[in-house]
């Protein structure tokens, strides 16, 4: 049940799709209706859903989270990036596994969750923090060069991309050969319990407790984004053929969460 629960608040990372180039700082952007309705319920959400992330998970999204770092297989000294990256949480450990010598590229849609991030960022203030970069841009229009990136994470973000073959190929283009894209989000079981599970905690857990922040139509939302979203062999697939050499989808979280680990 808290399993479940621990993802809601990250849903807010997620990437939309339409025309907008990024750059660091205040931009003017141009999305569509969809996207911008997404945006504006990821930046409604902000301001607590790290808060309701910890304790709906009672801290099990840290696990997670790490193993997706993990698996990326950063090291020190890299350029990363952080597709969706919502309050920073995988930035943040990004962060710590390039070090000074690296850097990270924190990208999301959504300017009030990268605003969150920075204020993460100066108070839980660590040296290396400083070479993470916010940066307000797109998904499936990414400005980096071919080739740019040693790593790529992506955080809750690709179910909520309007259009995932595109997305996945933009983060194909931007990782150097070898190199790996580790991305973490609800997976999508075939089993009809674990389905029936992840059902009753998002109407019985998330939704009222969501509620009491008066967030209740927000998180109601996660239901029919997981329904909608790629089970761990379909993701497996995109990845393929958006030029991966090779890809595996692993289960978390008592089949609950995935993690889809791509070799360009």
């Amino acid at each position: 049940m808290s399993t479940i629960a621990a993802a809601i608040s990250v849903t807010a990372a997620a990437s939309h799709g339409g025309g907008r180039r990024h750059r660091r700082g205040s931009v003017s952007v141009r999305c569509s209706s969809a996207a911008d309705e997404r945006q504006a319920l990821f930046s409604r959400i902000a301001p607590v859903y790290d808060q309701l992330n910890d304790v709906l998970s009672l801290g099990q999204h840290r696990t997670w989270k790490r193993i997706c770092v993990s698996w990326s297989m950063a090291k020190r000294g890299d350029r990363v990036l952080d597709l969706c990256c919502g309050s920073g949480d995988l930035a943040f450990l990004l962060s710590q596994k390039v070090g000074l010598d690296g850097e990270v590229m924190a990208v999301d849609f959504s300017r009030q969750q990268l605003q969150t991030a920075a204020s993460r960022r100066d108070q839980r203030w660590k040296r290396c923090y400083k070479n993470i970069n916010w940066i307000e841009g797109d998904a499936l229009d990414l400005t980096f060069p071919d080739r740019y990136f040693d790593a790529v994470t992506v955080g809750y973000g690709l179910r909520n991309v309007v259009d995932k073959p595109k997305a996945m190929r933009e983060i194909c283009r931007v990782l150097q050969p070898g190199s790996r894209a580790s991305i973490l989000d609800f997976n999508k079981s075939s089993s009809f319990f674990t389905a029936s599970l992840q059902g009753w905690a998002i109407d019985n857990v998330v939704v009222p407790l969501a509620s009491s922040y008066g967030l209740k139509e927000e998180y109601k939302y996660l239901k029919s984004s997981i329904s909608e979203y790629l089970t761990g062999e379909e993701l497996e697939k995109l990845a393929k053929e958006a030029g991966f050499s090779s890809a595996k989808h692993y289960e978390l979280g008592g089949g609950l969460m995935g993690n889809l680990v791509a070799t360009r």
